[in-house]
């Protein structure tokens, strides 16, 4: 039985991979900060989950935590990297220092202080794979997206960088950047105001949680030998917008 550990499992890409992969007969470290909703899935998995209620931007606890992992969930072979928000859409100069302070240290020093503290556990494997969850945002700027761009545009290249680092190693590294996917991402983003969320939705189709499960699970079963650098999803009802001209 094989190892993922993976991060945000509370909603969204994070808790569909868990079951998934539960579902898969995967042993899961399941990381989040909502008690509540790691303790569902203990009890809707019992003997396969082992959860750790931790913040990833909590450096100390991270690594505390994962070296401290019982025997039987030292043997990861998965790492999903998935930890990540968006707060806000204002102009940059309106935003908030708190949330532009929360974005850097979730989606980038936390997702570092993630790998840094799996990696090792990883190379004691015959093989592994990390999946780094990423962003058509990291590609394609937008009005308000600023520092979650910036966020999402450092995790593609640092995924890149990695496979360079970890070459002999056996150790894939996979960056997987999402369209656009009805989850708690926009909740978050606008701060609880659901209506707001919601109506991002409305009318057109989107890619689910599950979907993303669905294609991390493909990858997980392509032959030893392949490695995919990099795979960008949107639903059939998503373009990009194109460019903006300012008539004057």
């Amino acid at each position: 039985m094989k190892t993922a550990l993976i991060t945000g499992v509370s909603s969204g890409f994070g808790r569909a991979c868990a079951r998934a992969l539960a579902n898969e007969n995967f042993k899961i470290v399941a990381i989040a900060r909502r008690k509540e909703r790691l303790e569902e899935l203990e009890k809707e998995f019992k003997g396969k989950f082992h959860c750790l209620e931790l913040d990833v931007r909590d450096e100390k606890a991270v690594f505390e935590k994962i070296s401290t992992l019982p025997n039987e969930f030292k043997d990861i072979s998965v790492l999903i990297n998935n930890a990540g928000l968006a707060l806000g859409q204002e102009e940059f100069d309106k935003m908030s220092l708190d949330d532009i302070n929360t974005m850097v240290d979730t989606n980038i020093k936390g997702f570092l202080y993630i790998a840094k503290a799996v990696i090792p556990l990883l190379r004691k494997q015959t093989s592994a794979n990390i999946f780094n969850i990423s962003s058509v945002a990291a590609r394609n700027p937008y009005f308000g997206g600023n520092v979650y761009c910036g966020t999402k545009a450092f995790v593609s290249q640092f995924s890149l960088a990695l496979r360079n680092d970890l070459r002999g190693s056996n150790i894939k590294v996979t960056t997987v950047a999402p369209g656009l996917c009805k989850t708690e991402f926009s909740e978050v983003r606008f701060k609880g105001d659901k209506k707001k969320a919601d109506s991002l939705y409305e009318d057109t189709k989107f890619i689910s949680a599950e979907d993303i499960a669905k294609v991390i699970l493909s990858i997980l079963n392509l032959p030893e030998h392949i490695n995919i650098n990099e795979i960008e999803l949107m639903p059939v009802t998503q373009t990009w917008a194109g460019f903006h001209i300012e008539k004057v």
